[in-house]
């Protein structure tokens, strides 16, 4: 599932591929903003990103669309 996050004062917004769920995804933000500050996130490879709370703007949970090729009508 494919995760935006927008941070402020920074003009591009980070994208993260994440086997979690939307529900565990939206978990982890409603602690970091209620509770030590830090938005930590893994991603497929294994890596971690962190954010902190304060700075979110955004968070756009979804599953993105893959593959598509052309033109919509």
């Amino acid at each position: 599932m494919e995760i935006k996050i927008g941070v402020q004062h920074s003009s591009r917004e980070l994208v993260v591929e994440s086997s979690a769920t939307p529900e565990e995804i939206e978990k982890e933000i409603a602690d970091a903003l209620a509770g030590d500050g830090l938005l930590a996130l893994s991603d497929t490879r294994g890596r971690r990103i962190l954010v902190p709370a304060a700075r979110l703007s955004y968070v756009e949970i979804g599953g993105g669309v893959s593959g598509q090729v052309g033109f919509r009508h």
